[in-house]
């Protein structure tokens, strides 16, 4: 199974051109404040200009599931990514509208009763900062690997945690915009084979 990767806080038109060459499996839209934060405007463009092989992921904290839906029925994502508090419920509610449903653990351990699609380990909102890979755990559910990430440790990272997908965005930035050749580099990095 190679993983899959995925590129977040997209913004500009650029961002886009530079994950459909480098052939991401998932991109980004950051609703949720922060300095990615987008508008659902901005991301109805964007996602018109990702390559339809991309699954696009709307990042939302403590958002209303109804707020949500509202975002995937005007055609801007694919998946929701939930940070913060999310019931059982919230959960259901999505998946019964048709989306597939992330579920952040942010320094917590993970809940494998959850009922999303996928499981996210992060050490922190943006915090650059990478996880003690050795310590995050092999579960037999889709793991998402996400924290500190880039160009150079990705690989390392895959070895060690084998999720089923990985997560960057600052990571990929100069900056603080991204960078073309940062994107290609992770995505080739992550995705190359090591034989062990």
């Amino acid at each position: 199974m190679m993983v899959k990767v995925k590129i977040c806080g997209l913004m500009r038109e650029a961002d886009v051109i530079a994950v459909n060459a480098a052939e991401a499996d998932y991109a980004g839209f950051v609703f949720a404040p922060s300095r990615h934060q987008v508008s659902l405007e901005t991301a109805l463009k964007l996602k018109s200009l990702v390559d339809p092989s991309i699954k696009t992921v709307g990042v939302f904290v403590n958002e209303s599931p109804d707020d949500i839906l509202a975002i995937y029925q005007a055609g801007a994502i694919d998946v929701a990514q939930l940070h913060g508090k999310s019931t059982p419920e919230e959960i259901q509610k999505l998946q019964a509208a048709g989306l597939e449903v992330i579920q952040v653990f942010e320094r917590q351990s993970i809940d494998l009763t959850s009922q999303a699609d996928f499981l996210m380990v992060d050490s922190g909102k943006g915090s650059g900062q990478l996880l003690n890979l050795k310590q995050v755990p092999h579960i037999d559910r889709p793991l998402i690997l996400a924290g500190g990430l880039s160009p150079e440790n990705v690989s390392r990272a895959v070895q060690i945690v084998q999720p089923a997908i990985v997560d960057v965005s600052s990571g990929v930035e100069t900056n603080g915009v991204k960078d073309a050749d940062k994107i290609s580099r992770f995505i080739k990095n992550a995705k190359e084979e090591v034989l062990l």
